[in-house]
């Protein structure tokens, strides 16, 4: 399998950010991820908690079928 190296480190690329610029970034994707968590919990009639898993479990399952069928 090949796999295309990629940086784990934003530094490593040359870019440096400030706290408040981490902090910005930060929020704004667990803002985002508590909505879709909120929104699908309310639609399946579930806890946040089993909400959560339920959308991990869904994810997972749409990339497995993008993939298609494997060995």
């Amino acid at each position: 399998m090949l796999r295309r190296l990629e940086p784990q480190n934003p530094s490593e690329l040359g870019f440096f950010w400030d706290e408040a610029e981490v902090n910005d970034n930060l929020e704004r994707v667990l803002v985002r991820s508590f909505k879709e968590v909120w929104d699908f919990s309310n639609k399946q009639g579930a806890s946040l908690r089993l909400g959560a898993y339920m959308l991990a479990v869904d994810r997972v399952a749409g990339a497995v079928s993008a993939r298609g069928v494997f060995p």
